[in-house]
C-alpha cells in the first residue's frame, strides 16, 4: 500500500562552491521514521545551491514514485526553502531551471509543506550528500552515519495546500520564464580558449582605503570607522586607476559603511559621475565581541574561540557572524549584479572578508585560500562572469597605483 504522507529530508553541497558536488535525499514515514527510499549522486562541479536543489528534486521524484499524495519537505537550506515558498526571488539564473523542475514536481501532489530545519536535524541527508561529494572529489568514503529514527516536528515556513502549491506554481512559472537568461557553473563548458570579455559582467572588486584600525591591526567589522589621512590619499590614487581600467563602468556599488562610501564616491567622480548604489550584502563580517580589538588582544582573551574560528568558516566570533554567512550574502550580491548589469562593468567597493570570499568562489578554491590571500587596503581585483557560469579572474590585489604613497 502506497504511503499517503511522506517526509523528505534533502541536502546538497560542494567542496569549494563551486567544486566537486553531490546531493542526498531521504524519504521516510513521518510517524515512525522508517526509511522508504534514499537517493544520492555525485554531480560533478557545481555550487552548493545547485546541489541543494538537486537533492530536493531527487526527494520529490522518489516520493512521486512511491505514490505519496502529501509531502513534508525539510531542508537546512534557507535559500531553497524560501525560494520554493515564493518569499525570496530567484536572482541566480542558474537556479531558475532547477526551481522550475522542482515546482513541476510539487504540482503532482495534493499538498506540499516546505520547512527549514537546523543542520543537526538533517544528518541522514547530509551524510548522503557528503558521501556523494567525496566521490566527486575522489576522496575515500566516510564511515556510515546511523540515520536518526526520531522524527521531530519541523519549524514550518510554508503552509499546506492550496497556498503552498499556489506559491510553488508561481515559482515554477517565474523560473521557467527566465530560463533563457543563463545557466549555472556546473554546466559551464571547460575550455582553454579565452572567452570574449564583452559578453561577461566584469566586476572590479575594490577594498576601501586604510583606516586607523587598519594601521593598528584591529578587527574592523560593522563599526563605522572613517578613512585615515593615508586612506584618503589612497582612494584618490585608486579612483584614477579604476577610471583607467574601466572608463565605461556602468555603476559603483558600495558597502554602506563610510570607509567604503567615501572610496566609492571618489571612484564615481573619477568616472564622470556614474551612480553610486549602496548594497547591505557587501558589508564587512560582524566580528562581534572582537570588534576594535587588536589581533594580540583577541589571541589573549579568546584563545579557544579564535582557534575554532580560524579552523572553520562555519564558526562565528562571539556574538558575531561566520564566514559561511558572509559568503552567502556576498554570493547573493554577485548574482544580483550579474542580473542587473549583463555585459557591463561594475565597480564593487567592499571589505577584505567579502572580497576574499568572492575570489575564493571565483577560483573554486578551498577555505585555506582565505588565510593565504592578502588583500591590501585600496587594492583592486577583477573578475569576469558569464551567464552560463563561466568565470575568469583577471587581476588580484593590484596595488601599483599606491607605489608613490608613503
Amino acid at each position: 500500500m502506497a504511503p499517503r504522507v511522506v517526509l523528505i529530508e534533502a541536502d546538497g553541497g560542494s567542496r569549494g562552491n563551486p567544486g566537486p558536488a553531490g546531493y542526498g535525499a531521504v524519504v521516510r514515514d513521518p510517524q515512525t521514521g522508517e526509511v522508504f527510499a534514499e537517493r544520492s549522486e555525485s554531480i560533478g562541479v557545481a555550487t552548493n545551491n545547485v546541489a541543494e536543489y538537486r537533492g530536493l528534486i531527487a526527494g520529490l521524484e522518489a516520493a512521486a514514485e512511491l505514490g505519496a499524495t502529501e509531502v513534508d519537505a525539510r531542508m537546512d537550506s534557507k535559500l531553497v526553502v524560501e525560494q520554493m515558498s515564493g518569499r525570496w526571488q530567484i536572482k541566480n539564473p542558474g537556479l531558475r531551471p532547477l526551481a522550475a523542475q522542482a515546482a513541476e514536481l510539487v504540482a503532482r501532489f495534493a499538498a506540499v509543506r516546505f520547512s527549514w530545519v537546523p543542520r543537526e536535524r538533517n544528518r541522514h541527508a547530509d551524510a548522503l550528500a557528503n558521501a556523494a561529494m567525496d566521490a566527486a572529489a575522489g576522496a575515500p568514503a566516510r564511515p556510515a552515519v546511523e540515520p536518526p529514527r526520531i522524527v521531530e516536528p519541523p519549524r514550518e515556513v510554508a503552509g499546506p495546500d492550496p497556498a503552498a502549491r499556489d506559491r510553488a506554481r508561481q515559482v515554477g512559472t517565474s523560473a521557467a520564464s527566465a530560463r533563457a537568461t543563463g545557466g549555472d557553473a556546473s554546466t559551464a563548458p571547460a575550455s582553454w580558449e579565452p572567452r570574449p570579455s564583452f559578453t561577461a559582467t566584469r566586476l572590479l572588486l575594490v577594498r576601501h582605503g586604510e583606516t586607523e584600525y587598519t594601521e593598528q591591526g584591529r578587527y574592523s567589522g560593522r563599526g563605522d570607522v572613517a578613512l585615515s589621512a593615508r586612506g584618503r590619499e589612497q582612494i584618490r590614487a585608486t579612483a584614477a586607476r579604476v577610471a583607467a581600467l574601466a572608463p565605461g563602468a556602468a555603476a559603483v556599488v558600495s558597502s554602506p559603511l563610510s570607509r567604503c562610501t567615501a572610496t566609492a564616491a571618489a571612484i564615481a567622480e573619477a568616472l564622470g559621475g556614474v551612480p553610486v548604489r549602496r548594497e547591505d550584502d557587501l558589508i564587512e563580517c560582524d566580528f562581534g565581541a572582537w570588534e576594535g580589538r587588536t589581533f594580540a588582544e583577541v589571541r589573549e582573551g579568546w584563545p579557544g574561540e579564535l582557534d575554532a574560528w580560524l579552523a572553520s568558516t562555519a564558526v562565528a566570533p562571539p556574538e558575531g557572524e561566520s564566514f559561511v554567512q558572509v559568503a552567502e550574502r556576498a554570493g547573493r550580491a554577485v548574482a544580483a549584479l550579474c542580473e542587473a548589469y549583463p555585459r557591463e562593468t561594475v565597480v564593487v567597493v567592499s571589505h577584505v572578508s567579502p572580497i576574499k570570499l568572492m575570489l575564493r568562489d571565483a577560483l573554486a578554491a578551498g577555505d585555506a585560500f582565505l588565510h593565504r590571500l592578502y588583500l591590501d587596503a585600496a587594492g583592486i581585483s577583477v573578475v569576469d562572469l558569464w551567464p552560463d557560469g563561466g568565470v575568469a579572474v583577471r587581476l588580484v590585489n593590484d596595488t601599483a597605483h599606491l607605489a608613490a604613497i608613503a
